[in-house]
């Protein structure tokens, strides 16, 4: 579009509102956008608000990156609508068709699209399959509203050349989003090794699809452009060629997942489990799985089971968040059960809460505690799906801010690990992953079948896991216990600095790079890396997963990672205080002296950062 800089005259900015009101095939938002132009363009009082309202909306454009986008729905260029999905999807199709002509193919291929139950979720995805269906491609389309692990299965399963999931995760009610998604034959072209198939987009194909979606807008916007020839319409049609993905697939989905169980081994089911899916899609597939898999005492927590895009029990619909499990954790008491999982609303990210006896309280897990825990289990168990005799040997991955602890444990069993970037796009790219996790209770124990976070299969192994260990008379909490005295005491936590101007992103990191801490919590800072210039350790530099990262290894072995946060207006601290390894012999009480002294570091750590951070 016409950008609007901030000397922009009122004229150009009313010039390029009347164009976009002449683009928007979205009633409702078209509406909002004439009555505050009307005003604008009045001499009546509120004139002069109304023109600061549209500059604020106009003031820019999203950015598309390796996320997609993720916004507050609303009219404009700076919010999630129709439009804005539109011309997305138009840059996406020329991006991906300009790449297939260029791999000798002939621009035509096959995209696979889901949605969640979010405002507006279908709408998007509607208008996403008629630009490609009207373009020649081969449209696969959900049915019905569910979770993001089906459609990055289906993208995997009808060899896709693009996948799009839209869906805003965890965020507010007000948000929703767009997530892009690698198939096969344009990863072959574009990575090295293909090893991006199935998987979200990283760097730099981010950075061309993003000027594909400019190309478009600037034609919109063009001077002298014709006059676009929309209906608006309340609600757009799914187009008549797409092939519908129905109940085959979640079948296959859970079929598929049944496999990873081990019966024989692992047979027990002696479990009462609570579940909400925290008014989100992933309540139906996650119960039948449970149920078809032989843990018969599953009781929803009905108040937030069906879909419902207002959440009216949570107001930030992330398991994580404070107060998010309330309603479970009443349950969970209610029932006297062993177990509370809780997916968030797209169902790719899982969270779970224990009753813990030595606080005789329940307790939601840690995503690291959780990492941890499927990591053990898993190694015990072995890879759950047997890869091919010529493939790399199996190892195990953890995002650059999770625990160290897996990586530990991996190393004192001889099975190899590897550290990634942020963020399942490139877990999914590590060969030879077995299982992947990270911190956001994100994890993976499917990689062959799912190139991202699923929150459903993870729930089936989790329950196992939780299951197989009341059968031998221990709690998760012994099991962690074990974890730690094998590879040693580390204690996860974060400082989290929300800011209002995405600008300040940056302006924190700057800060931190032009005056590194030389101590943090008493102990000498031994080693500092850049991720915007450095590899990470035991890697080779690699300009496309640079990222605006830092991290801060101290002499007393903790360590400190500051980023942005890559979906929300905040910058995140990751700490990590450690404890020497107590040994496999180590007594409980040994075992929680230890795991205390690292937590009194923790806060130091927590208290110096804040300070850093303001």
């Amino acid at each position: 579009m016409r950008d609007v800089p901030e000397t922009a005259s009122a004229d150009q900015l009313l010039t390029t509102v009347h164009r976009w009101i002449e683009l928007d095939p979205d009633p409702a938002t078209r509406e909002q956008l004439t009555e505050l132009l009307a005003r604008a363009e009045s001499a009546a009082a509120g004139a002069d608000d109304a023109r600061q309202s549209l500059e604020q909306l106009f003031a820019g454009r999203l950015a598309f990156g390796t996320a997609g986008l993720r916004a507050e729905l609303g009219p404009g260029p700076l919010r999630m609508n129709r439009l804005v999905v539109r011309q997305t999807a138009a840059g996406l199709l020329r991006h991906a068709s300009r790449e297939l002509v260029a791999a000798g193919d002939d621009g035509s291929g096959r995209i696979v699209i889901g949605y969640d139950a979010r405002h507006q979720s279908d709408a998007f995805a509607a208008e996403t399959a008629r630009l490609f269906a009207d373009a020649g491609w081969e449209v696969h389309l959900f049915d019905r509203p569910g979770p993001t692990p089906l459609l990055a299965r289906q993208v995997l399963v009808r060899s896709a050349d693009v996948g799009v999931m839209v869906t805003a995760s965890h965020n507010p009610p007000q948000d929703n989003g767009y997530k892009v998604y690698l198939g096969g034959r344009l990863s072959q072209h574009l990575e090295p090794l293909g090893r991006g198939a199935g998987a979200q987009i990283t760097a730099p194909i981010d950075r061309a699809i993003a000027a594909t979606i400019d190309e478009v807008v600037a034609e919109d916007f063009a001077a002298g452009s014709p006059a676009p020839a929309v209906e608006p319409a309340p609600s757009p049609a799914f187009p008549a060629t797409a092939e519908m993905i129905g109940d085959d697939a979640r079948t296959a989905y859970r079929e598929r997942a049944l496999e990873l169980l081990d019966p024989t081994e692992h047979p027990h089911r002696d479990l009462t489990v609570i579940y909400t899916a925290m008014h989100g899609v992933g309540g139906e597939l996650v119960t039948d799985l449970l149920s078809a898999a032989g843990f018969e005492r599953v009781v929803p927590v009905s108040a937030q089971f069906d879909p419902d895009p207002d959440f009216p029990t949570a107001d930030f619909p992330n398991p994580e968040e404070p107060g998010a499990l309330d309603l479970g954790l009443q349950a969970a008491a209610e029932h006297e059960a062993d177990l509370l999982l809780a997916n968030d609303p797209d169902a790719d990210r899982l969270s779970a809460a224990l009753f813990d006896p030595a606080q005789q309280a329940w307790r939601q897990l840690t995503g690291d505690e959780m990492g941890a825990l499927l990591g053990a289990h898993l190694l015990d168990r072995g890879p759950l799906r047997a890869g091919g005799e010529d493939g790399p040997e199996p190892v195990m991955a953890s995002s650059v801010v999770s625990s160290r602890q897996l990586s530990a444990l991996c190393r004192a069993r001889g099975v190899g690990h590897e550290s990634t970037l942020t963020g399942f796009k490139w877990l999914a790219r590590v060969a030879g992953m077995s299982f992947g996790y990270e911190e956001a209770i994100g994890f993976n124990v499917d990689p062959t079948s799912v190139k991202d976070k699923d929150g459903v299969s993870a729930a089936l192994i989790f329950a196992e896991l939780v299951a197989t260990l009341k059968a031998q008379g221990r709690t998760v909490f012994d099991a962690l216990d074990a974890i730690a005295a094998e590879a040693g005491i580390f204690v996860t936590g974060q400082v989290t600095v929300r800011v209002e101007d995405l600008a300040q992103l940056g302006e924190i990191t700057a800060g931190l790079r032009a005056t590194p801490p030389t101590t943090i919590a008493g102990s000498p800072v031994v080693e500092s890396l850049d991720l915007a210039r450095d590899p990470l350790p035991g890697a080779t530099f690699d300009e496309a997963k640079t990222t605006d990262a830092l991290i801060h290894l101290t002499e007393a072995g903790d360590r400190v990672i500051v980023r942005p946060s890559g979906t929300e207006p905040k910058v995140k601290c990751y700490l990590e205080a450690v404890a020497d390894t107590p040994g496999t012999d180590a007594s409980t009480q040994q075992i929680a002296a230890a795991r205390a002294r690292a937590a009194e570091r923790l806060e130091a750590l927590r208290e110096d950062m804040g300070r850093l951070l303001g």
